[in-house]
This record gives structure tokens, C-alpha cells and sequence, in this order.
């Protein structure tokens, strides 16, 4: 098996490989165009994703500047999902992002890790683990999620939570690492923010 076919199977491999240089380097380039873009480009930058994603569903907006080791070749987006500035994705491998779901800026979602013993990390080596997010989740400012981990349909991750583990749906869950803090409940049909009523 090829350093390349190892990137999607979560076997150690080396990333430094000239056949997948070649071909990340292909899809940096469309990302470095995607940055480039302004404002009122709106429809290119639809267009250009569309190219750069493995998916990529309807009513999608990333707000440049967008970070992603691969372009956004590995990621799978439903519809309707908004990312403010400086969504980094590592997609290495695969990343699955439900409808409805909303990144806050600076979040960070990574596929690739290293191994802890340091004569493999000198050579460079490297897997990685799909991640998977929800359907309507929360994704907020700061949040860094790490390789292999699940977040559950309808869920909040609070601003600056490091989430190391799986975290269920229809939850609050903050921290570091991140734990769940409560279900989502009767209460949140109400109010908002802290003590402000939904008057809708």
C-alpha cells in the first residue's frame, strides 16, 4: 500500500511522499485563489468551493481567510453551514459536517496526528481519523476538535473547549477537555442569552 492509500486508513504513513506533495500542493494553490478573492465575489467563492470540496451542499459560506492542509479535498459539507474567519480544517483525511451547522472564528478541526514515540515523530510519520459533526451544531470561537472524534446532532461546544472525546447530541458541553455541561432543555425554548426571552 502506498503512502497515499495509507492517509484514509489510519496506518501510519509519511506525508513528505512525492505523490501526495504533488497532489496536496494542486489543491493549495485553488485555497491560495479562494483567499484571494474580495467581498464581493461572492458567487466565485460558491463556485470555487464547489471544486475544492470533497462535498459541498447549498447556502454554504466560509468567510476567508480558510486554512486546510488539503483544500478542502477531504471534507464533506451539508447545506447551510456558515464558518467565520480562520477556519483551520487539517483534512488529511475526511471531514463530515451535518446541515444547519455554524463554526465560530478561530475553530481548528484536525484529522492528522502523531505518534508519541519520538524516533517514529523524527522520521516525520503520521495518521490520521476521520471527524464527524452533526446536523444544526454550534462550533464556537476557538474551539479545537482532535483526530477521530464524533459531535452528536443539535450540540454547543462553548467558545475555547478542547473536545478530546465523543460528545452525544442535544447538548451544552464547554471546557478542556470538553465534558458535557447539560441537555439542551425546556429553558433554552425561552430565553436566548442568559436572562433575555425569545420574543420571536
Amino acid at each position: 500500500m502506498s503512502d497515499f492509500d495509507k492517509m484514509h486508513s489510519g496506518e501510519l504513513y509519511l506525508p513528505e511522499d512525492k505523490e501526495i506533495l504533488a497532489k496536496q500542493r494542486k489543491c493549495l494553490e485553488k485555497l491560495y485563489d479562494f483567499n484571494a478573492t474580495r467581498p464581493s465575489e461572492m458567487e466565485k467563492r460558491s463556485k470555487m468551493l464547489e471544486c475544492m470540496f470533497a462535498e459541498i451542499g447549498k447556502d454554504c459560506y466560509i468567510e476567508p481567510p480558510f486554512h486546510a492542509n488539503w483544500g478542502g479535498a477531504h471534507v464533506h459539507f451539508g447545506n447551510n453551514i456558515y464558518a467565520n474567519f480562520n477556519l483551520t480544517l487539517v483534512d488529511d483525511t475526511h471531514i463530515y459536517v451535518g446541515d444547519n451547522t455554524m463554526f465560530g472564528p478561530n475553530v481548528t478541526i484536525a484529522t492528522a496526528g502523531h505518534p508519541i514515540y519520538p524516533p517514529l515523530r523524527e522520521k516525520v510519520y503520521q495518521y490520521n481519523a476521520s471527524v464527524k459533526i452533526g446536523k444544526n451544531c454550534w462550533i464556537g470561537a476557538g474551539v479545537i476538535v482532535v483526530p477521530g472524534v464524533t459531535i452528536g446532532d443539535n450540540t454547543v461546544i462553548g467558545a475555547g473547549s478542547v473536545v478530546t472525546k465523543d460528545i452525544p447530541g442535544n447538548v451544552v458541553a464547554v471546557g478542556n477537555p470538553c465534558r458535557v455541561l447539560r441537555e439542551i432543555n425546556e429553558h433554552d425554548k425561552e430565553y436566548y442569552f442568559k436572562d433575555r426571552k425569545i420574543n420571536l
